[in-house]
């Protein structure tokens, strides 16, 4: 069997790393080993931000569509639990855009909903 050569699959394999650490502080941007792991850490730490980051979109509309609700003297519980009864399929993000910047239609949605 012939020998087989990797240097240059090593090579291509490390020099894609230092591309994923680009930026990180000391070995982890310069070393193969300290650099991987910190890319595997980096990967999970990401996903855990974009999931966290749908729960904070959830409370940003919630917190939104609650200021507005106060204002007309209703209680978020309360509205969503009419929304549902008279089956009207706004999602939450929607209706926190109306509250922000069009009040007169979410005034609209509210008198509908009641």
């Amino acid at each position: 069997m012939a020998r087989v050569k990797r240097g240059m699959t090593a090579h291509r394999k490390h020099k894609k790393l230092h591309e994923l650490t680009k930026g990180y502080q000391g070995g982890r941007s310069k070393l193969i080993k300290e650099g991987k792991s910190a890319s595997l850490h980096a990967g999970q730490y990401a996903l855990a931000g974009r999931r966290q980051r749908r729960r904070d979109m959830r409370k940003l509309w919630i917190t939104q569509m609650g200021i507005a609700l106060n204002n007309e003297g209703l209680s978020y519980s309360k509205f969503m639990a009419a929304l549902k009864e008279k089956n009207i399929l706004l999602n939450r993000k929607m209706l926190a855009e109306l509250a922000a910047h069009d009040l007169e239609a979410f005034k609209q949605v509210i008198s509908e909903s009641k």
